[in-house]
């Protein structure tokens, strides 16, 4: 009599084997320390769920079925923005048309950015001849609803126009228009009909509602109430987003957790945070701050760590790009948040892409790129011993 094992029994045989493999290399969830996807504590029932809607919202992949393009950057806000990281130099945006704060002069020929991709049967935009363009790295979108909720009249305490304290560091706001959808933030102080903003590489964007609607706009040519704009025909078209979602995605954004810092108890780690503080460096990455009121209780009159002070630096001729946006001059650059530098990497493919365009490949080249308001910083990292050094990049690795 032949032996054989009938095709049920091979079937349970492999699922046991599939259920062990699985069991035994069962993946570990990221300590809550090293990942910045998650809400922040004391969210109701309503909110989360809005939230939970939020987060499905940010992951949907557009086409040209349900909207996207003619022409586009990216199909979904994830692409951009995984994990709710920094992004990659294959999702840089590039952004021209304007060299001082007179406005952009190229807002009939596609600006301020280009779609560098399209749809079957179309062509993605060309940088126009004669147009200064530059590039920008996606941010890290972690504890942006905080960031959104720092009262005009801390950012301009935090200034320093005419350097009066003689630092050498002259910090200003960028004001800029707002677009009429906007509701200025009841303790706004403007200039004129020109408004303190706070999100950007040159801080000319608004607050986060700006920023999802230019976002779907600009990024994946997605109309909405809010930007009812086609981006290919520069005419006005049916939303094809609902308002619903777009606030769906602001909330997921608002609500987002601050990125928590690792080890912050290390020797090390001590040193280091005090070897940036002796080289001057919490002069624009200023270490606290704390939000305004908000309707939403787990955000109001918060104090966090962000390592920023939003306001604009000249950061020296290596760094200027001959474009700009709002009022910000061309070398001027909004202080970025320090928050989740160590975490960065993990979107970024594995390594480091620094600085508003991605150029610096380490912390260290970052560092060396430093001009003007900065240089004297840069000047002091560079005469540190080699233990000061590798402790301060220890520090700067476990924000």
């Amino acid at each position: 009599m032949r032996n054989y094992i009938n095709i049920k029994t091979l079937i349970w045989i492999f699922g046991l084997l599939i259920f062990q493999s699985c069991t035994e290399f069962e993946p570990v969830a990221p300590k809550d320390d090293e990942e910045f996807a998650g809400p922040i504590d004391g969210l109701n029932p309503a909110q989360l769920a809005q939230r939970q809607r939020g987060d499905r919202a940010f992951a949907e992949v557009f086409s040209a079925d349900n909207g996207l393009g003619p022409i586009f950057v990216s199909t979904s806000c994830i692409s951009c923005h995984a994990v709710d990281g920094k992004g990659h130099p294959f999702t840089t945006l590039i952004r021209f048309g304007q060299t001082d704060s007179s406005g952009n002069n190229y807002l009939d020929k596609g600006g301020p950015q280009i779609q560098n991709r399209a749809l079957p049967g179309f062509s993605p935009e060309l940088i126009p001849q004669g147009a200064v363009s530059t590039k920008l790295t996606p941010p890290i979108n972690a504890g942006v609803g905080f960031l959104e909720l720092v009262s005009d009249a801390d950012i301009i305490a935090m200034s320093d126009p005419n350097d009066s304290n003689g630092d050498g560091i002259s910090g200003v706001p960028n004001y800029n228009s707002i677009p009429g959808y906007i509701t200025p933030f009841p303790n706004a102080i403007p200039q004129g009909d020109k408004y303190i903003c706070r999100f950007g590489k040159k801080g000319s964007t608004y607050n986060l509602l700006q920023q999802t609607a230019n976002a779907y706009n600009q990024d994946m040519g997605i109309a909405s109430s809010f930007n009812p704009i086609d981006v290919y025909s520069l005419l006005e078209i049916d939303p094809e987003v609902s308002i619903q979602t777009v606030n769906d995605v602001l909330f997921y954004l608002q609500t987002l957790k601050v990125p928590i810092q690792r080890n912050m108890n290390d020797a090390v780690v001590q040193k280091g945070k005090q070897v940036f503080i002796n080289a001057g460096c919490e002069g624009c990455h200023r270490q606290t701050l704390k939000t305004g009121y908000s309707p939403v209780e787990p955000l109001s009159n918060k104090e966090f760590h962000p390592y920023t002070d939003l306001l604009l630096h000249d950061m020296g001729q290596e760094l200027d790009d001959g474009y700009t946006e709002g009022s910000a001059k061309t070398y001027e650059w909004r202080t970025p948040p320090l928050w989740g530098l160590g975490l960065a990497p993990n979107s970024q493919g594995g390594q480091y892409f620094l600085l508003h365009d991605g150029r610096a490949k380490s912390i260290e080249e970052a560092i060396s790129l430093h001009g003007g308001e900065a240089a004297a910083s840069r000047n002091l990292f560079n005469k540190l011993s080699i233990s000061d050094r590798e402790a301060l990049i220890k520090f700067l690795k476990s924000l």
